[in-house]
């Protein structure tokens, strides 16, 4: 009779359970996005600190915010633009299971967007001083500048874009993002500066591409997770046609790059003030971190030749997390003091 009875055993450790090797990777998976989202603070926060050591060169009041603000703005363009080029990468794949996306980011990308063009807005109502109080900010007076004009235009520009993000027709997103990537251009480049209109034109250009690329990427990889199982052979056409337009990309990065690092540092000083200047050693960072990157592009598209999608699935997330910490860099860039011009 007793033989009738259920029993309950305990697993054995190391056993046959298979729930420790089930939760490995989605542990794995938490403690990558954590070390990336600490690396992403932590970048802007201690970049400019760290790159203005011994230069000599004074920091601009409220640098570190500034820079940390402009990573999320930087970012937020990134997802949202990045999402609606690979959408559209993706409905010229054949055999791509229709409506099998990932779920959609751009719904909150603008309005984190937002919320840092507004406190760059605030950082210019208060004279390009970090406000403590709100009597410190002085809204009217935005509107007689032009950098608070292309702050309140990229504030309002944001709204439009997260207003077209829950549209029917998301693509309209692209409008207000435009206007984002035009202040920022400008911005960049006061009037005073020899030639501005040419500095502000590459970098237009540089900043569409790289936001094309980065957000492209990111949002290929969402979509080859999800196809992995039901489309791996559409999930290997997007990575390969993605792969043919970001060296496009990369190609138009690097020419107004160059451009735009020999307007500011000209031939014979650009070795000196890589080593001896704040902004030139973030640009260096920068160099050598895109340099990475196109070596992880190169791994991967040579492993989806040799091995197919799965083998490259490893070195295009490596690509994407790098190329996180080329924003930051990037952001941090904007808020350091422009190079001395050497003649």
């Amino acid at each position: 009779m007793s033989s009738l009875r259920p029993t309950t055993e305990a697993p054995v450790p190391g056993g046959d359970d298979p729930a420790p090797h089930a939760r490995r990777p989605a542990t794995g998976r938490a403690v990558a996005v954590l070390v990336l989202v600490a690396a992403a603070a932590v970048i802007p926060l201690l970049g400019p600190s760290a790159v203005l050591d011994g230069t000599g060169e004074a920091a601009a009041p409220g640098v570190t915010g500034v820079a940390l603000l402009r990573t999320l703005l930087f970012a937020a363009l990134c997802v949202q633009l990045g999402e609606v080029f690979a959408a559209r990468l993706t409905r010229r794949v054949p055999g791509a299971p229709p409506g099998d996306g990932p779920r959609s980011w751009s719904a909150y990308a603008p309005w984190a967007g937002f919320l840092a063009s507004l406190g760059l807005a605030s950082i210019v109502a208060n004279g390009n001083l970090v406000p403590h109080a709100l009597s410190d900010l002085d809204i009217a007076g935005l509107y007689g500048t032009r950098d608070g004009a292309l702050a309140l235009l990229e504030v309002n520009a944001f709204v439009v874009a997260a207003l077209c993000a829950r549209s029917r027709r998301p693509v309209t997103a692209l409008a207000p993002l435009a206007a984002v990537v035009v202040g920022e251009a400008l911005r960049t480049h006061p009037p005073a500066e020899h030639t501005a209109y040419l500095g502000s034109a590459l970098t237009l250009v540089h900043l569409t591409c790289a936001a094309l690329w980065v957000g492209g990427l990111l949002h290929v990889l969402r979509t080859l997770r999800r196809w992995r199982a039901t489309a791996p052979e559409a999930g290997a056409a997007l990575l390969g046609l993605y792969a043919r337009v970001a060296a496009v990309l990369l190609a138009a990065i690097t020419a107004t790059g160059v451009c735009s690092t020999l307007r500011r540092m000209p031939v014979s000083t650009v070795l000196d003030q890589l080593v001896t200047t704040a902004y030139g050693r973030a640009l260096l960072a920068k160099v050598i971190l895109v340099a990475v990157v196109s070596v992880l592009a190169l791994v991967a598209r040579g492993r989806q030749r040799n091995g197919g999608l799965g083998r490259a699935y490893a070195p295009a997330r490596a690509e994407v997390a790098v190329l996180g910490v080329v924003v930051a860099v990037s952001a941090v860039l904007t808020a350091l003091p422009l190079p001395i011009r050497w003649s």
